[in-house]
């Protein structure tokens, strides 16, 4: 026999047992730490808190226990700045932790990294049952959702008449478009009788009828706090309602049934007001920037009708002008014809009297065709006539055609040009009234009258 504490001495016997490794204890507890992590990893535990201590750098420690047990456990700074309350000893909680050793002192410790209630695991199977009962049912399908109204007449908000969140819908809407008329429709916003409260008040909105859109709100708070929101009866009257829901319940990160069932989802309610009500700002920005495309339009179009109105009035030539230039046309014309004419006849003179010069010095000498020479020059002289007479003829027609142009003839006959104060020709009655003035010109002086009636 061996005393205890001692190793029995080497025998040589082939069929001994080798000894066991001998290990440190630093081994021994970082393969127990090592067995734990890796078998029992990862586990949510309930308990009550106690000994809570929160050291200078940020990390809390504190002992996690029940009627049978207790661990302790450790919160790193990073993960205790996600808590979204304070631990108190006393509080029922739920913590997501590794199980693990604390080597230094061979310690069993739970490294937690999330926090939450007691009684939030339960409550969030019941979210998540209700949400899948009411998307089967289809009253969370995109194509049952309806558009907002883009200016409406009056908004109705459904929540507490006490809570910061009507305070802020208040605010965001007078701010947004302050001629905005606002109905509350109030209610309790949580506790056992809120949920109901919440389904009346909707129903309510609808039977009314008074507002063209409906925001149901309330401000942040936990899931125990935003629970009536995820209540079925709640669900129902948004589903229900004929109005179109905003909602707008807990912060960014806090969603409900109600979230879901609405038309609209809002992060927080200040979020749910901005979307119902159009932004007076922005819209009176878009009306300044219509108002200068439509002056700069009409301003281009004006320029180009004067453009248009300045051409005109260069092309634009008075009647009295005209008859000038047609006179002055006719006086050319006449001068010109009357020095062809004239040209014409001395040509024809100077050669007729070569013709004849030469013909007295042909009679002069004994020509034997003398008779016929004579008749030849009676026969030119007698067609020189007729030609003198046939433009001469000519002359006195185109006199005539001149005397039937010239403006200053028609006065002569007895009748006038009639102009208005401005100078214009009038040709119309319509272009003259009662009471005008106007110029008479006469083939001699010029006469000015009143227009006393007139006839069509």
């Amino acid at each position: 026999m061996t005393e205890p504490g001692f190793d029995a001495p080497h025998t040589g016997r082939a069929d001994a047992a080798p000894a066991p490794p001998v290990l440190a204890v630093g081994a021994l507890v970082a393969s127990a730490r090592l067995v734990l992590e890796r078998n029992l990893g990862v586990v949510w535990v309930a308990g009550e808190i106690s000994n809570l201590f929160r050291a200078g750098s940020g990390h809390v420690y504190f002992t996690l226990k029940d009627a049978a047990a207790q661990v302790k456990c450790t919160l790193w700074r990073n993960k205790a700045q996600l808590v979204p309350f304070t631990l108190k000893d006393g509080m029922a909680v739920e913590v997501r932790a590794l199980a693990s050793l604390y080597e230094a002192r061979g310690e069993f410790q739970l490294n937690v990294d999330v926090v939450r209630h007691a009684g939030v695991g339960a409550l969030y199977e019941r979210f998540l049952a209700l949400k899948a009962k009411l998307e089967a049912a289809g009253w969370l399908a995109p194509g049952r959702k309806r558009p907002l109204p883009a200016f409406p007449r009056a908004v109705g908000v459904v929540t507490s008449p006490r809570g910061a969140a009507l305070r802020d819908v208040l605010t965001t809407l007078a701010r947004r478009w302050p001629r905005l008329r606002v109905v509350v429709y109030p209610c309790a916003v949580q506790g056992e009788d809120a949920a109901g409260e919440i389904a009346r008040s909707i129903r309510a909105a609808n039977e009314r009828a008074e507002v063209d859109v409906l925001v149901v709100c309330r401000g942040g708070g936990s899931l125990e706090d935003l629970w009536a929101f995820n209540e079925e009866a709640v669900a129902r009257a948004v589903y229900e309602s004929a109005l179109p829901v905003v909602s707008g319940v807990g912060h960014e990160t806090d969603f409900t049934i109600c979230d879901f069932v609405a038309d609209v989802r809002a992060p927080t309610p200040t979020g749910a007001a901005t979307l119902v009500a159009p932004d007076i700002a922005e819209h009176r920005h878009r009306c300044a920037q219509l108002a200068r495309r439509v002056q700069r339009t009409a301003a281009h179009a004006l320029a180009n009708a004067n453009q248009r109105v300045d051409h005109a009035a260069r092309r634009l030539v008075h009647p009295a002008a005209r008859l000038a230039a047609r006179l002055e046309r006719c006086a050319e014309l006449a001068g010109r014809l009357a020095r062809a004419a004239s040209g014409g006849h001395a040509v024809r003179v100077r050669a007729l009297s070569t013709l004849g010069d030469r013909l007295a010095r042909e009679l002069r000498a004994p020509l034997p065709g003398a008779q016929r020479v004579t008749l030849a020059r009676d026969a030119l002289g007698r067609a020189s006539a007729r030609m003198l007479d046939a433009r001469a003829t000519r002359v006195v027609a185109l006199a005539r055609s001149l005397a039937h142009l010239n403006p200053e003839a028609v006065l002569a006959r007895g009748y006038a040009i009639v102009a208005d104060a401005a100078g214009t020709i009038v040709t119309d009655s319509a272009q003259v009234a009662p009471g005008d003035e106007v110029s008479i010109a006469l083939a001699r002086g010029r006469a000015h009258a009143a227009i006393t009636r007139r006839e069509k």
